[in-house]
């Protein structure tokens, strides 16, 4: 379905998101409140309804300033001094939903035309979908599914063609413990490098500092699912959060076509964005 044709609601997920996700939920309205109280998806719908009429970047500092949180930028001159035309950035992927927040209003106050590559899940935030593209990471099992991530590649492959910038967050997936017991992203994905590539414009990588907490990564020990129910109540568990923030300077095309194949280009990427984990004080 086209992403303009989709329910626009006041609430992120309901009784009837719910039970259509997991049939045993149906006939289990007060436990499925219990849920939502437990996962702080009450919490999740009241601030997505409390910005709901300001959607685009105006949701995203709404809703930040409703946490109490303050962002502070390393490097902000590149953001103030952003390309020309078409653009991609590429992020590491630490909290799974405020990062793509962050990204939207960092860049898109400068440039409303930027659009974000999401999952199907971020796509529930309808009030953010002025700035979504979406596609579906279990696109492989199913036709329909498949049919709307196609439709999304599309739609990123003319957005940056037409003179827009884009972001992606290549790792596909949140941020998890390495053996090492650092917490990184996965492999940058090859079919999003193949993307860039194909693109042929600046890139722009900016590194999130942080990342989500010991018991949301032993849940994914478990099973990504389990991990997923655990990211509303994330967004809440600081009480007026700090996130910091690193930018790097635009890798340009020619830069990026010395490394001939997606699998080079993504490791490149992803080392020039991991070198920034180290924080400095703030430049503007």
């Amino acid at each position: 379905m086209e992403q303009d044709l989709q329910v626009v609601k006041r609430t992120v997920l309901d009784y009837d998101d719910i039970r259509q996700m997991a049939p045993f939920f149906d006939g289990k309205p007060k436990l499925v409140s219990f849920l939502m109280r437990l996962l702080a998806l009450d919490k999740v719908n009241w601030i997505h309804d409390h910005n709901f009429d300001t959607p685009g970047v105006p949701f995203t500092a709404g809703l930040l300033r409703d946490l109490g949180a303050t962002l502070e930028i390393n490097n902000e001159r590149v953001l103030d001094n952003l390309p020309q035309g078409g653009f991609i950035t590429v992020s590491n992927h630490p909290f799974g939903a405020l990062d793509g927040i962050m990204l939207i209003k960092i860049v898109g106050e400068r440039r409303p035309d930027f659009k974000v590559m999401v999952n199907m899940i971020l796509n529930h935030i309808t009030a953010m979908r002025p700035n979504f593209i979406n596609v579906d990471a279990l696109a492989s099992d199913d036709p329909a599914k498949r049919a709307v991530s196609l439709k999304g590649i599309a739609a990123a492959i003319h957005h940056v063609k037409e003179g827009h910038p884009l972001g992606f967050f290549p790792a596909g997936a949140v941020s998890k413990f390495t053996w090492g017991m650092r917490v990184e992203d996965r492999q940058w994905q090859p079919t999003i490098m193949r993307l860039v590539q194909k693109m042929k414009v600046p890139v722009i990588p900016i590194y999130f500092h942080g990342h989500n907490s010991v018991m949301f990564h032993v849940l994914g020990m478990i099973d990504w699912r389990v991990r997923t129910l655990k990211l509303p109540s994330e967004v809440f568990r600081r009480k007026n959060p700090t996130f910091r923030i690193s930018v790097g300077d635009p890798i340009m095309p020619e830069v990026q076509a010395q490394y001939a194949t997606p699998e080079q280009l993504g490791e490149f990427l992803k080392q020039q964005t991991y070198s920034m984990k180290k924080w400095k004080s703030v430049k503007k």
